[in-house]
């Protein structure tokens, strides 16, 4: 498995359609998308699926992963509780670019009753695209787990 072109994705009942939106718009790309689920609009907790993402991506199993929830609060939650996440809750350009530069953020979570396609793939391709600066910033998110 190519881990820099393999990515793990999880929404819940609210932000199923995007989810599935997303998950071809990056088979599109050429990336390997593992889906965690939900498979359905049907009402389910989110924390299930926010904690199988964030458990692939803190053990290193995916390098990257993408959640989604109606808001996008309770993933980012959820996701930065485990150990090496650094989830970003994303709906803007700059937001998604720093949270890569800045902040190595390895999960971008996205609300699915906040952003709508067009702007979701932007997000998505603009975190994908972007690098980690590194330097002082390295530092500065070895300090969160330590």
């Amino acid at each position: 498995m190519d881990k820099d072109k393999s990515i793990i994705i999880g929404s819940d009942h609210a932000a199923y359609e995007l989810k599935e939106k997303i998950k071809a718009y990056l088979i599109d790309k050429g990336y390997l998308v593992a889906d965690a689920g939900t498979q359905s609009e049907a009402s389910v907790n989110y924390v299930t699926y926010g904690k199988k993402v964030a458990k692939a991506v803190s053990n290193g199993q995916y390098l990257k992963g993408i959640l989604l929830c109606g808001t996008g609060l309770g993933m980012s939650m959820v996701a930065n509780r485990f150990a090496n996440v650094r989830a970003a809750l994303c709906s803007d350009i700059f937001s998604a670019k720093m949270s890569r530069v800045h902040n190595d953020s390895n999960i971008l979570v996205l609300g699915g009753r906040i952003v709508g396609d067009v702007l979701a793939f932007e997000l998505v391709q603009t975190w994908l695209d972007t690098g980690f600066e590194g330097g002082r910033h390295l530092e500065r998110i070895q300090a969160i787990d330590n």
